[in-house]
């Protein structure tokens, strides 16, 4: 019997463009319709995508019976709220990271989850990374021995992007260096411990009311003899881009360090 297909929508059409065509080409989802407040714009990615239902207008879009899924692509401080209703209006989600900027937020989601039945995923990409994947298998294959320590790392600088990434907490985007060490042994953390180094201009810090250009966390794992060490960087720190992710095991190590 055939799978009937899922009719996604995308919201936000900056990033959010690159997944029309994955969503087009996948056997199992029907690429419905996109979401854009600029009518310009949403007009030019309709037209060169080939796609029909347009909305400006995101309580348009969740109020339409047609839509099984949205995938969320719009800045972050705008996630939470929007993922919330749209699991309140009856459709699962997918969202571009962070999944929110507060614990609360955090809690909500998970409620909405759990009160309705629908599916929501943070859409992080680390763990599906060849990288990732590689030291997965040598660990799931014995050949890292016992882990002993596990280290990411993601630093970025922002300048230059949107208004609102300005002078944003390192922490709040940390995703994609927290993922890995905690999928790989498949854990929680049990207790973090944070600090935050340096300091960022003067005129990003009203904005969101944190000082500084690095912050680094210890991360003891639930149930384990395990650390993990993340490091965050978004603004005044002098490296372009880098995601690394290292881990030591007692008969190989791997260090994974982007350099670009």
């Amino acid at each position: 019997m055939s799978q009937k297909k899922i009719n996604v929508a995308i919201v936000g059409l900056g990033f959010g463009a690159e997944f029309i065509p994955i969503y087009q080409k996948h056997p199992n989802a029907n690429m419905y319709a996109i979401c854009q407040r600029n009518q310009e714009k949403l007009d030019e990615i309709g037209n060169a995508f080939g796609i029909e239902k347009r909305y400006a207008d995101y309580d348009e879009l969740l109020n339409d019976p047609n839509v099984d899924a949205v995938h969320i692509n719009t800045p972050i401080q705008s996630h939470a709220s929007q993922a919330i209703a749209a699991l309140r209006a009856g459709k699962h989600v997918a969202c571009t990271v962070p999944m929110a900027t507060s614990v609360e937020e955090c809690r909500q989601i998970v409620e909405a989850v759990n009160e309705t039945g629908l599916t929501y995923m943070m859409m992080e990409t680390v763990v599906y990374s060849r990288e990732f994947l590689f030291i997965k298998e040598l660990y799931e294959n014995g050949e890292l021995g016992k882990i002993q320590f596990l280290r990411g790392s993601h630093q970025q600088e922002m300048g230059g992007w949107p208004g609102y990434w300005e002078g944003l907490p390192p922490m709040h985007y940390a995703t994609h260096c927290v993922s890995p060490v905690l999928a790989l042994p498949k854990a929680e953390a049990e207790y973090v411990s944070c600090f935050g180094s340096g300091r960022i201009d003067e005129n990003l810090i009203p904005k969101y009311g944190s000082p500084f250009a690095i912050e680094s966390c210890h991360i003891k794992l639930k149930d384990s003899d395990l650390s993990a060490e993340v490091t965050r960087s978004l603004f005044n720190t002098a490296r372009q881009y880098r995601e690394s992710f290292d881990v030591y095991g007692s008969k190989k190590s791997f260090e994974w360090t982007l350099v670009e």
